[in-house]
């Protein structure tokens, strides 16, 4: 298969992503249909997907260094969609990866990404936000600035031609 091409020569170009992991290990839990399609929609919506070793698991996650054009100008989730009365985006994020196995990395996940490259220079990323937040109309997203991770909020309805998101899968 052609995804799982494009996985492994990034798998081997970007070694430090992963550590000690060998391709044929991950290649072994690869092999579910369901992964794979999740995989190939990462790949299908300019997401790059690469192996990552998180706390010890396999993670596959979306390693573009900037947003896509794909990937942007949406609102947090179906909730702040139907809220918008002014101006509504297209889309949101939550809508965009449901029944995809995948999900938004969430606030640990993206210090640890940054701790691996610079991803999100000129973008930012939608975070995954806890329900206590949420009930009160907001979500977080984070980016990279003067050689620093930040965490942020805004409302969950907003949306910007530089903020997208990226998604993880746990193999």
């Amino acid at each position: 298969m052609k995804i799982l091409q494009t996985l492994e020569v990034r798998f081997r170009s970007n070694s430090s992503y992963h550590g000690h992991l060998k391709w044929e290990d991950v290649l072994r839990v690869l092999q579910k249909k369901e992964i794979i399609d999740a995989i190939s929609y990462m790949e299908k919506t300019k997401g790059e997907p690469h192996v990552f070793l998180i706390k010890d698991k396999i993670a596959i996650i979306d390693a573009f260094k900037e947003q896509p054009k794909s990937r942007v100008n949406l609102c947090y989730d179906e909730d702040a969609l139907k809220t918008k009365r002014n101006n509504p985006p297209q889309a949101s994020v939550e809508g965009q990866i449901q029944n995809k196995l995948l999900r938004l990395l969430n606030e640990e996940e993206y210090l640890i990404l940054q701790s691996y490259d610079l991803f999100d220079l000129k973008s930012s990323s939608w975070l995954e936000t806890p329900a206590s937040i949420r009930s009160f109309g907001g979500a977080l997203f984070g980016d990279r600035k003067y050689n620093k991770t930040f965490i942020y909020h805004n409302s969950a309805d907003s949306y910007y031609d530089n903020r997208g998101y990226r998604t993880i899968l746990y193999l």
